[in-house]
């Protein structure tokens, strides 16, 4: 439990609200309600072991907090998750009904080792030991199943090194699901593609023979698709766009579309992951509060590559 005042707000609640959910409890000394919350909340961040972090604010000696939050009784709690309030509650409350409200926004055991596990397997990717974050992201995905960024990584990480039919295995329940999501559908092209290049004709060609007999024909989709599909398989996904980007300004609907889904897809597993939000990110609390400058945004490169493909096959399509 820590006593926040406006000195330190912007340290121990805003900014450690981004890796860390913080419940603020304002209340103030002649509150009797106050009297008996404070223990409940105090006995639950030690019975969550970590899970969250209680912060208090006087609402008398730091009345500019208390404006900032719109506070108007106490005792009223806010939970704050990513730097922002998220959601509250005004008067005294049984520790089952505080542990209900905590229990609709922290992350489960599950979702913390989970996550624990997520974030040594990118370590271990940005180190170039897949094998290793392979077995984490597997670890993470044990702990928690639900977790679609978790499965979307393990499964990449499987293509990657050849496990195929693990991928597969892992892909097939989201695939089951109506509506598909875009990232899962992008998996399935990139899986299929791979399997392509193992089991294909066209795996033994080298690239001069496409290169030979499109010249000829400059409409033998057939032949640009699969060169365009073994590209894709290499992970020369920027070499497999502008063929497709052929097809796709000759026939756009082609095969039923297929080079589109194709490139959709590439553009989809291209595309960088959102940064998580860190506090040099923030401009405003949603109370109103200044906490800390943005920080200068450069835009990455790869992001750039894929606003670049984009816009072409955009314009190929419109």
């Amino acid at each position: 439990m820590i006593e926040v005042t406006l000195q330190n707000f912007e340290t121990d609640v805003v900014a450690a609200s981004m890796t860390q959910p913080i419940l603020i409890d304002f209340w103030a000394p002649w509150c009797g309600p106050c009297k008996s919350l404070g223990p409940i909340l105090e006995q639950l961040e030690t019975d969550y072991n970590g899970r969250f972090t209680l912060v208090k604010i006087n609402s008398d000696d730091e009345q500019q907090l208390a404006q900032a939050f719109g506070i108007r009784s106490i005792p009223t709690c806010i939970l704050m998750l990513g730097g922002k309030p998220v959601d509250g509650f005004m008067g005294a409350q049984t520790a089952g009904q505080v542990k209900a409200f905590l229990d609709k926004h922290l992350p489960s055991d599950g979702e913390l080792i989970a996550e624990a596990e997520t974030d040594e397997a990118q370590a271990l990717l940005a180190s170039g030991d897949k094998q290793a974050a392979l077995e984490k992201l597997a670890d993470a995905l044990a702990a928690d199943p639900g977790n679609d960024d978790t499965r979307f990584d393990y499964i990449r990480v499987l293509i990657e090194l050849g496990g195929l039919e693990e991928a597969e295995a892992a892909l097939a329940p989201k695939l089951a699901e109506i509506p598909r999501k875009l990232r899962f559908e992008a998996l399935a092209q990139w899986l299929s593609a791979t399997k392509f290049a193992t089991t294909s004709p066209y795996a033994t060609w080298a690239e001069a023979q496409f290169d030979e007999k499109i010249a000829t024909n400059k409409r033998d989709f057939d032949t640009r698709f699969a060169k365009a599909r073994l590209l894709m398989a290499a992970g020369r996904w920027t070499d497999a766009m502008d063929e497709l980007l052929e097809i796709i300004m000759r026939d756009k609907k082609w095969a039923d579309e297929a080079p589109r889904k194709a490139m959709v897809a590439l553009l989809e597993l291209m595309t960088p992951p959102k940064p998580k939000p860190d506090a040099q990110t923030l401009g405003k609390t949603a109370g109103g509060i200044e906490v800390l400058g943005k920080a200068a945004v450069q835009e990455d490169p790869q992001a750039a590559l894929v606003s670049t493909y984009r816009r072409k096959l955009s314009m190929m399509l419109n």
